[in-house]
């Protein structure tokens, strides 16, 4: 499987720790929108009165767009004909997709991200995006050759054994054979609570789908693992 280089920049500036800080605070609001106005109205709030409350599209955090680069040189160099981004939010990632396929669509549970996502890829003539809930994700009744789920699950409330692996099989099913997953999360050497979710996420879907484990990525501060669909290994239930 070739592969594309990898960015051998340093990882993140010292201006980084205010990106942690951001994080920190989203994550603190999100949940006290959540308790609440319940999980649909509160991230259509939280966008609407924070711009990029993630800090996903603000150039000036190297580490942000270093790891996007990764993610995109981690997957196997071809040209691939859709994918699906799920959870794309403003869309960086929907947008760093955009030169290697042909058509990329992007989803969120929230409609003000998605107008927002819209609005800042007005260039991109090969992206659309689309409301939809990661937890009916199958609803997109269509299958992709790439699908991209990167910090994403572990925002679910609550994240039941049940509710991940449904939300597995779901992707496993808009996965069309032969295609490919990248998985992504949070992953600070193993010790931290989010850490052990990380592996958590990621062995429930070796464990309860068809997907092959093709290769696997620690990095500052993040665990990938590409997932290809085989649909002839499918596990027993």
């Amino acid at each position: 499987m070739t592969l594309r280089q990898e960015p051998r920049k340093f990882f993140m500036s010292l201006r980084d720790i205010s990106f942690w800080i951001r994080s920190a605070q989203t994550d603190a609001t999100l949940e006290k929108l959540r308790c609440e106005h319940g999980s649909l109205k509160a991230f259509d709030l939280l966008y609407a009165n924070k711009q990029d409350p993630f800090g996903s599209t603000r150039r000036h955090w190297r580490y942000q767009n270093l790891k996007y680069e990764r993610l995109i040189s981690f997957l196997p160099n071809r040209r691939y004909t859709s994918a699906l981004d799920i959870g794309c939010g403003l869309g960086p990632f929907t947008r760093h997709l955009s030169p290697h396929v042909d058509e990329v669509m992007g989803v969120d549970i929230s409609r003000e991200a998605l107008d927002g996502a819209r609005a800042l890829s007005a260039g991109h003539a090969n992206l659309c995006f689309v409301q939809q809930d990661v937890r009916s994700i199958a609803e997109i009744g269509r299958q992709f050759d790439l699908i991209a789920l990167l910090d994403v699950l572990y925002y679910l409330s609550p994240l039941s054994d049940s509710v991940l692996e449904a939300v597995a099989l779901q992707v496993e099913a808009l996965l069309a054979p032969g295609g490919i997953l990248l998985l992504a999360n949070h992953f600070f050497f193993g010790f931290d609570a989010a850490s052990q979710q990380t592996r958590r996420i990621h062995n429930e879907f070796c464990e309860r789908t068809s997907l092959c484990t093709a290769s696997e990525y620690r990095r500052p501060f993040f665990l990938a693992t590409l997932f290809q669909h085989c649909p002839s290994s499918r596990v027993a239930a």
